[in-house]
């Protein structure tokens, strides 16, 4: 038969607030604090971005504008761009259960 308890399930959260959802994903993961730190800037940032919008009613085009953005006004090197998408891929897949394509 199958080992079911191999597949590792979240705990229930603790928090209704989704950036301390995401930390609480980050920490569960063994995640280092700069990646959280980092992760939840970009969170943060995202969120900002477009009006404080929820992360759950946007989707991927809200993620493009602030990757453009950053590019656009910020002029952030290819590392620092890939980080902050990394952190949304992170927040929709791991925290929202969303995969974007």
């Amino acid at each position: 038969g199958t080992n079911k308890s191999a597949k590792k399930h979240m705990p229930p959260l603790q928090s209704v607030r989704i950036l301390n959802q995401l930390r609480e994903h980050i920490r569960y993961l063994h995640h280092s604090l700069r990646t959280e730190e980092a992760y939840v800037y970009w969170a943060s940032s995202f969120i900002r971005c477009h009006g404080l919008r929820d992360p759950g009613e946007m989707e991927k085009a809200e993620i493009e504008v602030l990757l453009m953005a950053l590019v656009s006004e910020r002029n952030v090197s290819s590392f620092t761009l890939q980080q902050a998408l990394s952190s949304l891929l992170f927040l929709y897949g791991k925290v929202l259960g969303v995969e974007l394509r």
